[in-house]
C-alpha cells in the first residue's frame, strides 16, 4: 500500500509538472513559455523567387550612443523630435512608415518587417550592406545586419548581402585600410566566414549570391580577380545593370534598378536578359528623392509617380512577362527616395497586398492589420512579461503558418 501511495504521488507531481506548475509554485503567475514551433513556408503559385532590397540603417535618438536621429531620418534639416500635425514626426521623407519612425537594430521592428514580408510571399532580403570598418555610420549598419539576420532563420526567410564597394574609398581615407581592394577582401572574407555558409543564405548555381551596387569604385576586372582571389568559393556575383562589364568574367550577371520610366526595363528583359547568365529583374512603386529638400545634396533630376499603385502593376507585370527566375523589390524601405514596399500611412498595405497576389499565395485572407496589430502590441506592453510571453506565442504561430491561433491570442490581449 505505502508503494502504491507513493506511485500515485509522484504520478501526481508529474502530471502537476506537465501542466507547468509544481508543488511549489501553485497559484504563481510566472508567465507560460512559449511553444517552440518551427517556420513553415508560405504557399504560393508562382516560381518566382522574390527578394526585397532591405536598408538596415536607420537609427533613432534611443538607438544612437549619442542621443540623436540618425542621417536618414534629419538628412540635413529635419528633426524627429519636432511632432507635428496627426502626431506624425518631421522626417526627411514625403511617407511615413505606419510603424512611424524606427531604429533598424529594433527587434520589435524587424519582427513586425519580416512578418509582413513572409505573409506577402517574399522569399528573402537583399541586404544594403557598408562593409566592417568602424568608419561613419557603418558598424551601425552591420549590427543593425546582424539583428535582422538573426531573426530570419525563425521567421524562415533567405537573405543575401548588397555589397556597397563605395565604401572602400572612405575606408582608405579614415587610415584604415591601405588600398580600396584591401578593404574589399576584408569585407568579402568576413561575409564568407560570417553569412555565406548560413543554410539560409541564397545561393544560386550553388554558390553564394553576391550583389553589387555598382561597381562604383573597383572598376576593373582585375581588381574584382584581386578580391575574389582569397575566398574558398567565389559567389555568383551580379552588378548593377550594364555594368557587368567592369567585373569581367567575375561577373555572373546583373540585376535591374529604378531608372526614370520602365522603359528601361522593358529593355533589360528585351536586350540585356538574353545574354546573362544569371538575371535580376526589378519591380518598384515609384520614386521620388526627397534630398533638395532634406538638405541632403541635389535631387536626383526625375520622378517616377506612384499614382495610386499603377506604376507597381506595371513593373510587376513587366517582370511577369519577362518569365524570371529571381525578382528584387526596390525597396523595402528607402524613405529617402521613395521607394518603399513597407507600409506608410501613405499607401497602407496596398503595395504588398499586390505583391501577395503576384506571388500567387494561396492563403488569400489578410492577416497584415494583425501583424501590425503585434508590433503595437510589444511596443504597448513593453514592461508586462506575461503578455510578451503571449505575443512571442503569437509570432511562433505566425511563422508556422497558423495565422488564425496567432489573431486570436492577439485578440486576447487586453
Amino acid at each position: 500500500m505505502k508503494r502504491y501511495i507513493t506511485l500515485l504521488f509522484f504520478g501526481v507531481m508529474n502530471i502537476l509538472v506537465a501542466a507547468g506548475c509544481s508543488s511549489d509554485d501553485k497559484g504563481s503567475d510566472k508567465p507560460t513559455e512559449p511553444e517552440t514551433i518551427q517556420p513553415v513556408a508560405i504557399e504560393k503559385a508562382n516560381s518566382t523567387k522574390i527578394y526585397v532590397h532591405y536598408m538596415p540603417w536607420f537609427e533613432t535618438n534611443e538607438s544612437s550612443a549619442d542621443k540623436k536621429w540618425g542621417y536618414h531620418w534629419t538628412m540635413a534639416n529635419k528633426n524627429p523630435n519636432t511632432i507635428g500635425a496627426n502626431n506624425r514626426r518631421e522626417i526627411a521623407s514625403y511617407y511615413y512608415p505606419l510603424i512611424g519612425p524606427y531604429h533598424s537594430g529594433d527587434k520589435n521592428v524587424i519582427e513586425n518587417h519580416l512578418l509582413l514580408m513572409k505573409y506577402s510571399g517574399i522569399d528573402g532580403v537583399l541586404i544594403d550592406w557598408y562593409g566592417t570598418y568602424d568608419v561613419n555610420d557603418y558598424r551601425m549598419v552591420k549590427e543593425n545586419t546582424e539583428q535582422l539576420i538573426a531573426m530570419l532563420d525563425k521567421v524562415g526567410l533567405e537573405y543575401a548581402i548588397v555589397y556597397e564597394d563605395r565604401v572602400t574609398t572612405n575606408v582608405v581615407n579614415a587610415g584604415k585600410a591601405i588600398s580600396v581592394t584591401s578593404a574589399a577582401k576584408t569585407d568579402l572574407a568576413y561575409m564568407e566566414k560570417n553569412y555565406f555558409d548560413d543554410a539560409n543564405y541564397i545561393k544560386v548555381n550553388g554558390k553564394p549570391l553576391l550583389l553589387n551596387f555598382g561597381p562604383i569604385v573597383l572598376q576593373t576586372p582585375a581588381e574584382w580577380t584581386n578580391v575574389f582571389g582569397t575566398l574558398t568559393t567565389k559567389p555568383t556575383f551580379l552588378t548593377l545593370w550594364d555594368q557587368s562589364v567592369e567585373a569581367g568574367a567575375n561577373a555572373s550577371g546583373e540585376y535591374a534598378w529604378v531608372y526614370k520610366n520602365s522603359t528601361y526595363l522593358t529593355n533589360f528583359y528585351t536586350s540585356t536578359k538574353p545574354k546573362l547568365s544569371v538575371a535580376m529583374g526589378g519591380a518598384y512603386p515609384g520614386f521620388k528623392d526627397f534630398y533638395a529638400e532634406g538638405g541632403g545634396g541635389s535631387a536626383i533630376g526625375w520622378t517616377i509617380e506612384h499614382n495610386n499603385g499603377a506604376t507597381l502593376d506595371e513593373t510587376l507585370a513587366l517582370a511577369k512577362n519577362a518569365n524570371l527566375n529571381y525578382l528584387q523589390l526596390i525597396t523595402w524601405n528607402d524613405f529617402g527616395e521613395g521607394t518603399m514596399f513597407e507600409p506608410t500611412v501613405e499607401f497602407g498595405y496596398t503595395y504588398i497586398e499586390k505583391v501577395k497576389t503576384f506571388a500567387g499565395v494561396k492563403n488569400t485572407e489578410s492577416f497584415f492589420a494583425d501583424i501590425s496589430k503585434l508590433y503595437n502590441l510589444r511596443v504597448e506592453k513593453k514592461g508586462n512579461a506575461d503578455a510578451q510571453k503571449k505575443l512571442d506565442q503569437a509570432f511562433n504561430y505566425f511563422v508556422s503558418m497558423q495565422p488564425a491561433k496567432a489573431k486570436q491570442l492577439i485578440s486576447e490581449i487586453k
